[in-house]
C-alpha cells in the first residue's frame, strides 16, 4: 500500500511540474482530457500554479481545463458504452472504484444527470461516472449538459478563487474548496428533488 501511495505521489509531483513547463497550456489540455476517463491526478494540481503564475489568464486556463475535461468525459462515456466489460470494468477495479458502480446503477434511471453534475463539481471521481454513464446509459444530451455545467463551475471556480486569493489559494483549496463544492452540490441537489416533488415529475 505504501508503494502504491508513493507511486501516486510521484505522479502528483510530475503533474504539478507540468504547470511550470513552457508548453503548460497543451499539457493542461492533455491532463484535463485524461483525468476525465482514466488519469488519477486531479486537474486542479495544474490549474492552481498556472493561475498563480499568470493571474491575468485565469479565464483562459479555466476554459481550457473545462473544455478538454468535457471532451475527456465524452471519451469515458464512449468507453463505457462500447467497451465496459472488456476495458472499463477492469479499469474501475484497478482504480479501486468498484464500490461506486453498484451505487450508481441503483439510482441512474431517475437521477443520472444529477450524478454526472455532482461528480463533475465535487471531489467525487468524475471518471467513474463518465464510464458508468455510457455503460448504463445516461441519455447523452443530459450527460453532456450536466458535464459542461459542472466542469465549468468547478474550473472557473478554482481559477477565480486563485485569482482572488493569490498565494493563499493553495491552502484554501486543500482545506476548504472540496467541502465548499460538496455543500454547493447538496444545496443544488435538494433544490432538484424539491422541484421534482412539487412538480410531480
Amino acid at each position: 500500500m505504501k508503494g502504491h501511495f508513493a507511486f501516486l505521489e510521484r505522479w502528483y509531483e510530475n503533474t504539478k511540474a507540468l504547470a511550470r513547463h513552457r508548453r503548460a497550456m497543451p499539457a493542461l489540455a492533455m491532463v484535463s482530457f485524461a483525468e476525465s476517463s482514466f488519469f488519477p491526478i486531479p486537474v486542479d494540481v495544474m490549474v492552481i500554479p498556472m493561475v498563480q503564475a499568470a493571474p491575468e489568464k485565469w479565464w483562459k486556463i479555466a476554459g481550457v481545463a473545462a473544455f478538454f475535461s468535457v471532451l475527456g468525459g465524452i471519451f469515458g462515456y464512449m468507453i463505457g458504452m462500447m467497451f465496459y466489460e472488456a476495458l472499463a470494468q477492469p479499469l474501475l477495479e484497478a482504480l479501486g472504484k468498484t464500490e461506486y458502480v453498484e451505487r450508481f446503477r441503483e439510482s441512474i434511471n431517475e437521477n443520472g444527470p444529477l450524478w454526472v453534475f455532482g461528480a463533475g463539481l465535487t471531489p467525487f471521481p468524475y471518471k467513474v461516472i463518465t464510464i458508468m454513464s455510457g455503460a448504463v446509459p445516461v441519455p447523452f444530451s443530459a450527460f453532456l449538459m450536466a458535464s459542461i455545467l459542472a466542469r465549468s463551475l468547478r474550473f472557473f471556480g478554482v481559477a477565480g478563487v486563485v485569482r482572488l486569493l493569490g498565494p493563499q489559494a493553495e491552502k484554501f483549496m486543500k482545506e476548504r474548496f472540496g467541502l465548499f463544492t460538496i455543500l454547493l452540490f447538496i444545496g443544488l441537489a435538494a433544490a432538484w428533488f424539491a422541484y421534482k416533488a412539487l412538480s410531480g415529475h
